[in-house]
């Protein structure tokens, strides 16, 4: 834990009990604060009360007595409505931050500040941190991870000397974050996501970018330029007069990193050298994976790393959990498990990533269906639908793809190795990338991916992938 102590000896209300308010609470007590807590779930109250924490009812509290309201990212703050605990502490001046920001100004204090990568974009962000944290690693680095990828910030191993911190943050995060100022600010993509929290599609954009823009002095932010709106960000940092490293996945750059097929290269005044080589890493494939790669890279630039160590990390990066993970191969076939994507445009990375695909999808439809993956129909040789989606997909794909309706992951697991296992390709692919949420036969995607996964690894003869 970080004990927060820039509060100490004042009274600080933390509302909203889960994972992220209740380490922010525990740290700021650890820190010397009188901490109030409140939710509006009662169970969550009581399990803070279980660590030692004091309740109050906010509608009769002293407001004049209280320094700051730490809100939960998932608590609105403006959209649709701001929350009335946020009400409150705006009718009384009362100013309302995250536990990003109780990270930052703790950090601050500490001097030198300890090296902090902050990462965010509308998709790849936690592939990118968790890269970025294992080259830190690789090259022997004291590297703590955490943010909205999982472990909240404030319960990650105190600020010491020589030791890194990579944090994801969400748009969520950010609005509660105004003092973020990361060593290396990096921006990965903007495309239209939860604007009924932040309003409109100008104010998301505007809360992404502020990542880049609040590096501290002599930092970096690294901009992926394959999108309008991080393009005119990258624009306008750079005339703002910040350090601003330009990265691309799709375009030769004159300055900054951009991928020249598997190689990744390094461009100076329009001369570029190669510095990095994704071929071969299964954990990587995909352009979407060499920006996520570019990026790490910049940053582990930024903190010192050489062109070996980077290799060498890259090299040994095991991928995440459920997003394009390689689980093993039954001789030539090759497994994969992508129970991340829950829409259709998630899908469509993994779908752009392989060939001869032997496609498990479906589950809990979302608007859309998988119309908008046509594209890539000539590179699945056929389709196992699982769930509530199985007629509607099977409706889209008639006549353009070969399909079974298979009901359960199980049944379609044993046709697609039936048939992948017979098919005269050199790398068949079982790919689950549903294209769907879980919630019509799993409690998440994360229990869809398990048990995939432990499907997979009782297959005879199947030899895992070593992680």
């Amino acid at each position: 834990m970080i004990p927060v102590t820039i509060f100490a000896g004042r009274t600080v209300v933390v509302f909203g009990l889960g994972s992220s308010g209740l380490e922010s609470a525990k740290a700021l007590a650890a820190g010397g604060a009188k901490v109030l807590v409140a939710d509006d779930e009662p169970q969550r109250v009581i399990q803070a009360a279980a660590n030692g924490l004091e309740s109050a009812d906010l509608h009769a509290l002293h407001w004049s007595k209280v320094a700051a309201l730490v809100l939960s990212p998932g608590v609105p703050l403006t959209h649709p409505k701001p929350h009335w605990a946020a009400a409150l502490a705006r009718e009384h001046s009362v100013e309302i931050i995250g536990d990003v920001e109780l990270f930052s100004r703790e950090r601050e204090i500490h001097l030198p500040p300890s090296p902090l990568v902050a990462i965010t974009g509308t998709n790849g962000k936690s592939t990118t941190t968790a890269l970025t944290a294992h080259l830190l690693k690789s090259a022997g680095i004291d590297t703590q991870m955490g943010g909205n990828i999982g472990t909240p910030v404030l319960a990650l191993e105190p600020f010491a000397p020589n030791r890194a911190y990579v944090i994801e943050v969400s748009s969520y995060q950010v609005d509660l974050a105004p003092n973020l100022r990361p060593t290396v600010g990096i921006l990965l993509n903007i495309s239209e996501d939860h604007l009924d929290r932040h309003g409109s599609m100008e104010n998301y954009a505007a809360l992404k970018t502020l990542v880049p823009a609040q590096i501290e002095q002599g930092g970096t932010a690294v901009v992926a330029v394959d999108d309008q709106h991080t393009r005119a960000a990258a624009d306008r940092l750079a005339r703002a007069g910040r350090n601003v490293l330009r990265i691309s996945a799709t375009n030769v750059l004159r300055d900054g990193l951009y991928a020249d097929g598997s190689r990744i290269m390094q461009a100076a005044n329009g001369k570029a050298v190669p510095i990095a080589q994704l071929a071969g890493i299964g954990s990587l494939r995909g352009a979407h994976n060499a920006q996520n790669a570019m990026a790490a890279i910049a940053a582990a630039q930024a903190l010192g790393l050489t062109p070996a160590q980077i290799q060498k990390g890259l090299t040994t990066f095991p991928g995440l959990a459920h997003r394009m993970e390689e689980i093993g191969r039954k001789g030539s076939v090759l497994f994969v498990n992508d129970s991340k994507a829950t829409n259709a445009d998630s899908a469509a990375r993994a779908l752009s990533s392989f060939n001869d695909i032997f496609w498990i999808a479906g589950g809990k439809p979302k608007s859309g269906g998988i119309t908008s993956l046509a594209e890539f129909f000539p590179k699945i040789r056929k389709a196992y639908l699982i769930g509530e989606a199985a007629a509607d997909f099977a409706r889209t794909l008639d006549g353009k793809v070969p399909y079974e309706i298979a009901g359960k992951l199980s049944q379609a697991i044993d046709l697609a190795v039936r048939d992948a296992e017979e098919a005269p390709f050199k790398e068949p692919v079982i790919l689950l990338s549903p294209a769907c949420a879980s919630f019509d036969q799993y409690r998440n995607f994360e229990v869809r991916g398990d048990a995939f996964r432990e499907l997979v690894l009782a297959l005879p003869g199947l030899q895992p992938m070593r992680r």
